[in-house]
């Protein structure tokens, strides 16, 4: 089981990381954000920023698609997300190690050349 704590120590890892100051987590590579807290907006509430819930970069739709279909008790979207590569995961049901594959990805998909370069 994975948690905030988790996601933020695995993103500042990761050259070139900044965090971005917010009511939650938020990180970027070269300026494209990779991982951030969820922003569930509900119908006649106010946004409530859940940081249980990570939201991941994931490349493109066939494999956010994949992810949401073939593990479904992990991964989620909403239709705030609809044509975006973009999937949300649910801490309590992630392995650290699964954690570290998902956020590595991500920031591999938005990072730089020259940074991911150093890291293969």
């Amino acid at each position: 089981m994975a948690d905030a704590d988790d996601v933020c120590r695995l993103a500042l890892a990761l050259p070139g990381v900044e965090e971005v100051h917010s009511e939650g987590f938020d990180f970027r590579v070269g300026g494209k954000g990779f991982v951030w807290s969820y922003p569930e907006r509900r119908p006649g509430q106010p946004r409530r920023i859940r940081t249980d819930v990570a939201v991941l970069y994931v490349g493109d739709e066939a494999e956010k698609q994949a992810l949401l279909r073939g593990e479904p008790e992990l991964f989620f979207t909403a239709p705030g997300y609809d044509g975006f590569p973009l999937v949300m995961c649910r801490l309590a049901a992630v392995g650290v190690d699964r954690l570290t594959e998902l956020v590595t990805d991500a920031w591999r998909m938005r990072a730089p050349a020259e940074l991911t370069t150093e890291t293969a």
